[in-house]
């Protein structure tokens, strides 16, 4: 049993059949020999000739009894006409054989008469015989007229029919009142076939607007389908056959949307003489239509589903109007197609360009793209340009990847913030290797050792080398069908992959390098991670040259910017770690308590700094997998930092009076720095290169406790003074502490005579050393 769609298919050519001239009847016979149902068909045309049949027989007894009447009539006067020719012939016979004048007379006058009734007979005849054809013609035009649902593909042959019979059967005819009737009613008809063929028009372009979503959806499937033979290679014949019978079973325009009302209007308008008004009016309001498709809804951005309709109502309309202007001639031209393109392409850029400014989620910004690449393929497919779409996805791609770099920062940020800074414990080989596998890591001397063993980096370094490659892949999925060359897409990947080092995870290493709570262990690992990073960059390199094809020595090729990404983030956990320990010896010394008028000192160090060094002890113990240089810096920079702050601690404006006593206890705790320095807690330095860090404290209480202002006095300013790193000035300072302190003491024994002696000493030394400062400042 047939299908509905076989059954409304042969409906539609039934319908073409009998509205269609003979001429043009070849296509419509052509899509019923090539159909699959020809049998059906056949069918169903020969129940349609039947019931014209019943109808021409409906029509004809309708009109049978007048026929009968007129054959009745002409029978008759063939009857009273032979009886005529029976009175002339006899007459005639009579008038030979009388001969006489009057009957001759007579029966000329009778003659006359029935001549006259014989040539009134025949101009009756032709008169009806030029009727017929009009009055034959009229109930089927009326019938048309009554029924437009019915009769409505037949309006174009109304329209001729009425043309035949106001130019030929009426002329023919004669002046009578049935045909003036005939000849004012014609107007009237073909007002009314306009009227109601432009109604059609009205329907067909509510139908089109309402199923441009439809239409649409289905061009941009068949433009995917063709896409996918395009770019697949199909591995057998039978593959490519049946995915090309998928593709053609997609249905086009013509097969959603009946055009045939279009066409009907065009060809009653044409004939009306009115063709320019149709055109007018068709192109004014797609133009109307085309406003309203290019406006979009003011959510369009929160889902794809919001630009999927968007972009099929906008396909649909163009594919319409590219139907149109390839089975029409002249309805639409292609400058005018072209202006509505331009006008669409400019509304859907500036749409597209304010709607995904909202957009934050990355994958739908990449769906998006997608779908624009589709809307543009299926639109080019069809003729029209779409480089300014493509244009506009560049510029799009400067916000994917702005959003991809937020992304990517929680991402990073959330590595860092769960790491624990500690290296991998590796239980078995295949735990090692997956690892490996996540991370491009080789160390033979750690590949002999048994398991279990610890890798020196921490989880954060094969977390964020697989979020490299992570963000390296997003990219390039942006970059696909962009009609992008190689080159081009690797350079765009190497730009992106360079932000995304340069400034988020420069950015994420500086936020965990610089929060506060870090310790020492957490940057010393850091430094570790990050110098891991830095050497697998080159890795980096090969991964983006592999995936886009294009060597990484390419000339002008970008290079990747990780080196000095992860060197600055080494650096400033340095730095972090140099900063860290001043700020913890600063915190030690803070406890530090001398009795500066202690008339005796300590043969013990002081037991803030027992506690220092040994905190400095363990602190440098962890440094073994630093770079020397680092740990070695790290050494000298805290014993510098220590010597500074104990000499400010003797020097400082607090500190009024300093004895020898406090001054011996002093020179105990340095004694205990410089054991610490000699014991060489990093490994590296050259001889007693980390005692230099304190010779300035050294040679300054070498000075005031072995009293020898003799030497410093006289060598003073030589290349080879003993006492060449002790500043004036600092030792001025001390001096007036020293000599503030004397005096309290020796309050009740200033007529003693040796001390009397050490006071005019140092009065002696302080005004030398003032003397000393001054001619350095002249």
């Amino acid at each position: 049993m047939a299908s509905a769609e076989t059954a409304a298919e042969h409906e539609r050519i039934l319908r073409e059949i009998e509205s269609t001239d003979t001429n043009c009847i070849g296509p419509t016979l052509r899509s019923v020999y090539d159909g699959q149902e020809h049998g059906l068909f056949m069918d169903k045309l020969e129940g349609r000739i039947r019931n014209h049949d019943r109808e021409i027989e409906k029509m004809c007894n309708h009109h049978f009894q007048g026929f009968v009447d007129s054959i009745t009539e002409l029978l008759k006067v063939r009857g009273e006409a032979q009886k005529l020719k029976c009175q002339v012939t006899e007459t005639n016979q009579k008038l030979q054989n009388d001969g006489k004048e009057v009957c001759l007379l007579t029966s000329m006058d009778e003659l006359r008469q029935c001549r006259l009734q014989q040539r009134n007979i025949a101009t009756t005849i032709d008169k009806l015989t030029h009727c017929l054809p009009g009055t034959n013609i009229s109930p089927s035009i009326c019938a048309i007229i009554s029924d437009p649902a019915v009769f409505s593909p037949r309006y174009y042959p109304a329209l001729r029919t009425l043309e035949q019979l106001e130019e030929s059967c009426l002329p023919q005819a004669g002046s009578y009142r049935f045909c003036g009737i005939m000849s004012e009613n014609i107007p009237r008809l073909r007002t009314h076939i306009r009227d109601v063929s432009m109604s059609d028009l009205k329907d067909f372009l509510e139908s089109i607007r309402k199923h441009s979503d439809k239409i649409g959806e289905t061009a941009m499937k068949q433009s995917r389908s063709v896409t996918t033979v395009k770019t697949i290679k199909l591995s057998s014949r039978v593959m490519c056959l049946s995915l090309t019978h998928i593709i053609l079973q997609i249905p086009g325009a013509q097969d959603l949307v009946d055009f045939s009302p279009v066409y009907r209007c065009l060809h009653i308008y044409t004939v009306l003489g009115a063709r320019d008004t149709f055109e007018n009016y068709y192109r004014k309001q797609r133009r109307k239509q085309a406003r309203l498709v290019l406006q979009p809804h003011s959510n369009m951005h929160e889902t794809l589903e919001g630009y999927r309709r968007y972009f099929n109502q906008i396909v649909g309309f163009f594919v319409v109007e590219d139907h149109i202007l390839h089975t029409t001639q002249g309805l639409v031209n292609r400058a005018y197609v072209e202006e509505l393109w331009e006008l669409a392409l400019s509304k859907t850029i500036a749409a597209l360009r304010t709607h995904s400014s909202y957009c934050t989620d990355p994958d739908l910004i990449l769906d998006l793209k997608n779908l624009i690449v589709l809307f543009a393929d299926t639109l080019q497919g069809y003729g029209f340009p779409v480089n300014q779409l493509f244009d506009m996805l560049l510029e799009m791609r400067d916000q994917y990847g702005e959003i991809l770099l937020k992304k990517w920062n929680q991402s990073f940020r959330q590595i860092l913030d769960q790491d624990n800074y500690s290296p991998i414990p590796v239980a078995s080989p295949e735990e090692y290797q997956r690892i490996a596998g996540q991370f491009p890591f080789q160390d033979p001397e750690l590949d002999k050792m048994p398991f279990p063993k610890k890798l020196p980096f921490s989880e954060f370094v094969p977390k964020v080398y697989s979020q490299l490659k992570e963000f390296i892949y997003a990219c390039l999925k942006y970059s696909e069908d962009l009609h992008l060359s190689s080159t081009e897409i690797d350079d765009m990947i190497r730009k992106s992959t360079n932000l995304l080092l340069t400034r988020t995870l420069s950015h994420c290493l500086q936020y965990a390098i610089k929060k506060k709570n870090v310790g020492l262990a957490e940057l010393v690992q850091i430094i570790i991670n990050t110098t891991h990073l830095e050497q697998s960059c080159h890795y980096l390199e090969e991964f983006i040259s592999n995936i886009t094809n294009v060597p990484p020595d390419t000339i002008n090729a970008t290079k990747l910017y990780g080196t000095s990404t992860f060197k600055d983030a080494r650096h400033a956990a340095e730095e972090e770690i140099y900063t860290n320990l001043n700020q913890k010896i600063d915190q030690f010394l803070q406890l530090a308590d001398y009795d500066w008028t202690a008339a005796q000192g300590g043969a013990q160090a002081s037991d803030y700094l027992s506690d220092l060094i040994a905190f400095l002890c363990s602190t440098f113990a962890v440094f073994t997998h630093l770079p020397g240089k680092v740990a070695q810096t790290a050494c000298m920079s805290a014993c510098k930092h220590l010597s500074t702050s104990l000499l400010q601690l003797l020097l400082e404006g607090d500190v009024r009076q300093v004895s020898m006593g406090a001054l011996q206890q002093f020179n105990v705790d340095v004694k205990e720095c410089e054991r610490f320095a000699r014991a060489g807690p990093v490994p590296g330095f050259q001889g007693d290169t980390l005692l230099l860090a304190f010779i300035d404290l050294r040679q300054l209480l070498d000075l005031f406790t072995q009293w020898d202002w003799s030497t410093y006095l006289a060598d003073y300013g030589r290349p080879t003074c003993k006492y060449l790193r002790v500043n004036p000035q600092t030792a001025l300072t001390l001096l007036e502490k020293m000599k503030d302190t004397s005096r309290k003491n020796n309050m009740f024994a200033q007529f003693r005579k040796n001390e009397r002696d050490k006071q005019k000493l140092i009065d002696t030394v302080v005004k030398q050393l003032r003397n000393l400062i001054a001619t350095n400042q002249a």
